[in-house]
């Protein structure tokens, strides 16, 4: 373990005690944000649970004293498969946000994802970031805006773009509007220059259909793209086989099944539950990437088990930031990795290759 690891304390053992030093440090209203999901919260709780209905069938005896958690993800050679995912604002839960999330990132050999909502310019994370890293989109509702987001990603190096698709419009959330929950001033989504569109409708119509969702990206927002940029192009908030068929159709170059942590819609499956019959109907041709859950070094295994190539933690990573900043970061990923390893050798698995179906045993969901 690095050195400088040994300044943690020793009571932060896990990703979840540091959830608890989190909550201690944040304001109630950016708690709600950082924490929360959607409405009644079901999906986001069903996340933190459903793993551990998994079990794993250990292999012992077997030789894994060359083992190592190498992957080879869209074209890049990466040390471990813990991704970094897309989390907006992450001053709220330090001064240094992104930066020093990929910092910590970077030095964990961990791909780290940008968010278009990151409260720091993905320039200034890029000349601080030396690691592998990624930049989400979100659609603007002009495509030139949405093009000179794209062109600035490709100009500062970020490697692959992850579009957003399960949010067109924010979830229900409760808990934000009981903590009357709004941005300091001090925190904005700097990397969007252009005037927000505001929501026009006719009288009888609705806010959500004719307002809010005329605004939305669609499929052909997704071709559209697909000409604009020779980067890979991720889809983020995949759940529905139908929605991969379509996916697939437009040369799409990765997909992440996930529920946006609990965080849109309330009621959705999580990814590991849809994973088997989605990595089976996709048969290898990109890869799948599992987020919304994911808290021990077991829960990537199992992941990986099911059919996943990799996975990304988003939660646990604004609780190392809020605890620690880029400390915080750099250990929660640390942790994670090291449960990975034990987990394998446990498990008599020397390579990623060797996490196979048959190593989860998991009733009928």
């Amino acid at each position: 373990m690095p050195s400088y690891l040994n300044q943690i304390p020793p009571d932060l053992a896990s990703l979840s005690d540091y959830q608890a030093y989190a909550q201690r440090n944040l304001t109630e209203q950016a708690w709600a944000y950082i924490h929360g999901g959607s409405a009644d919260e079901v999906t986001f709780q069903r996340n933190l649970s459903i793993y551990n209905r998994l079990q794993l069938n250990s292999r012992v005896l077997a030789d894994v004293s060359k083992g190592n958690t190498e992957l080879t993800l869209l074209g890049q050679r990466l040390a471990h498969p813990i991704l970094v995912a897309p989390v907006a604002y992450q001053k709220l839960a330090h001064p240094d946000g992104e930066i020093a999330s990929a910092m910590a990132a970077a030095a964990q050999d961990a791909v780290f994802c940008l968010s278009t909502l990151a409260s720091q310019s993905l320039e200034d994370v890029a000349e601080h970031c030396d690691g592998p890293r990624w930049f989400q989109l979100y659609f603007q509702s002009e495509r030139e805006h949405t093009l000179a987001l794209v062109q600035r990603a490709e100009q500062a190096g970020y490697r692959a773009l992850m579009v957003t698709v399960d949010a067109p419009v924010n979830g229900l959330r409760n808990r934000e509007q009981r903590a009357g929950f709004q941005l300091p001033a001090d925190v904005r989504a700097v990397n969007v220059t252009a005037p927000a569109v505001p929501v026009q409708i006719q009288q009888g119509d609705s806010r959500v259909f004719q307002g809010l969702m005329a605004q939305a990206p669609r499929w052909a927002d997704i071709q559209w793209l697909r000409q604009q940029t020779q980067l890979p192009i991720i889809l983020k908030g995949i759940t529905n086989p139908q929605d991969v068929d379509k996916a697939l159709a437009q040369g799409i170059d990765g997909l992440v099944l996930s529920n946006h942590g609990g965080r849109t819609l309330d009621g959705l499956p999580n990814p590991i539950e849809v994973l088997p019959d989605i990595a089976e109907q996709v048969q290898g041709r990109v890869p799948l990437i599992v987020d919304s859950g994911i808290r021990r070094g077991g829960d990537v295994v199992k992941a990986l088990a099911l059919g996943a190539d990799a996975v990304m933690i988003g939660r646990p990573v604004m609780y190392g930031l809020a605890t620690a900043g880029a400390l915080g970061v750099a250990h929660t990923l640390r942790l994670l990795r090291d449960e990975l390893e034990l987990t394998m050798a446990l498990c008599g698995c020397a390579s990623l290759a060797d996490i196979t179906p048959d190593l989860v045993r998991y009733p009928k969901f």
